[in-house]
């Protein structure tokens, strides 16, 4: 009798970490229909919603962030970790994996330590250009590292490294050629360009700010303009909006069908998280780029900059996006050559078939147990 593949994937804390999670479950199932697949995430995390909606077990963890200045969240964090610490062996014992993946996230640290120490198979997928330092610390005891940049030997021996890309949600795929129905979903005029600003589920302050500042530049153009405010600052932003609503102007607070907006944008204005890129990549958009200072490293900055050396897209930092950034993407909407290099560019970085390579890898560490 064949034993049954068990597969646990730690990690989660955003969008960015849990998307590309549940496309690596969802391959797996794909081509071995009785896997059993267990998450594991953080207590508190959107991940202990968004894993059950995809039809999947998880189970979590105490764990937190690392707090960036001494004090009483200092003596929190570590007594949340050794508690993790015990969690997560408890978990890894009683579900007997095969394999253990790590997105990113709180959760991933605790569990693959626990798969290292137990000479489990473990594989590490890695999404930004700036490893974590837990990444790097259990790069060399773990079997398989997946990339998505180059020059990643700078975190991670070279011999282990795999450059599979990032998993992106695949609706996006499929809707990459619905530029119709995008039209009617988002009661969009055809013929008039369209720009796409999106700061994450939660929002981007700066981009919204950027964005109420700028009204009379938007009321002057005849661009149309889907904006995705974030649940934190939907109903702030109506407020600041008032009685000054513009025809051209459509608000949201969460886009739940992105391969539309994707489909019919023409620019788009985004945070620079690896998930975020990875989309942008596959979906060849001309892309301005503001990166979130609120990071840890900075590391979307330098997700960034990965894409400015190739010009594959344009980078406006955070202090300056109230300043420049709609005039520029206004400027970009008017010039057709420059949006045609920056796709040209930044498809060439696309990885469609991630999630599938990253899963055959998976499957194949089961077999080194």
């Amino acid at each position: 009798m064949t034993k049954k593949l068990k597969i646990i994937i730690s990690g989660g804390g955003t969008g960015g970490h849990i998307f590309p999670a549940i496309s690596i479950a969802n391959e797996v199932m794909g081509m071995i229909p009785d896997a059993e697949i267990l998450f594991v995430g953080a207590l508190g995390r959107m991940e202990m919603e968004r894993v059950p909606a995809a039809g999947y077990n998880i189970v979590g963890l105490p764990i937190m962030g690392f707090p960036r200045k001494p004090g009483v969240k200092m003596i929190k964090f570590f007594f949340n970790l050794a508690r993790s610490m015990r969690s997560a062996h408890r978990v890894v014992k009683q579900f007997k994996p095969g394999v253990v993946v790590g997105v990113g996230g709180y959760a991933s640290g605790p569990v693959l330590r626990v798969a290292v120490n137990m000479k489990i198979p473990a594989l590490i997928q890695e999404q930004n250009s700036y490893a974590g330092i837990t990444n790097r610390l259990l790069a060399k005891r773990v079997d398989k590292v997946c990339v998505s940049y180059d020059k990643m030997e700078r975190y991670f021996p070279a011999d282990k490294i795999v450059h599979t890309g990032n998993p992106v949600r695949k609706n996006l795929v499929l809707g990459k050629t619905r530029k119709d129905e995008a039209y009617t979903y988002f009661s969009l005029e055809k013929g008039k360009k369209v720009l796409l600003i999106v700061g994450g589920s939660l929002g981007a302050r700066t981009l919204n700010q950027s964005l109420l500042g700028a009204f009379e530049l938007i009321k002057q153009s005849d661009v149309q303009v889907i904006w995705q405010t974030g649940s934190y600052y939907y109903k702030s932003v109506l407020q600041e909006i008032g009685d000054n609503v513009m025809p051209n102007l459509h608000v949201h607070e969460f886009i739940s069908r992105m391969d539309l907006a994707y489909s019919v944008a023409d620019v788009v204005v985004s945070r620079a998280g690896a998930g975020s890129i990875s989309e942008l990549c596959l979906m060849a958009k001309p892309v301005i780029l503001v990166p979130s200072p609120n990071v840890a490293e900075d590391h979307q900055t330098k997700n960034a900059m990965a894409l400015v050396e190739k010009d594959a897209a344009i980078l406006i930092p955070d202090s300056e996006a109230e300043s420049r950034l709609i005039s520029e993407a206004l400027n970009l909407l008017g010039d057709v050559e420059k949006q045609k290099r920056l796709s040209m560019n930044i498809s060439a970085l696309a990885k469609p078939d991630a999630a599938i390579d990253i899963a055959k890898l998976v499957i194949e560490l089961t077999k080194k147990k």
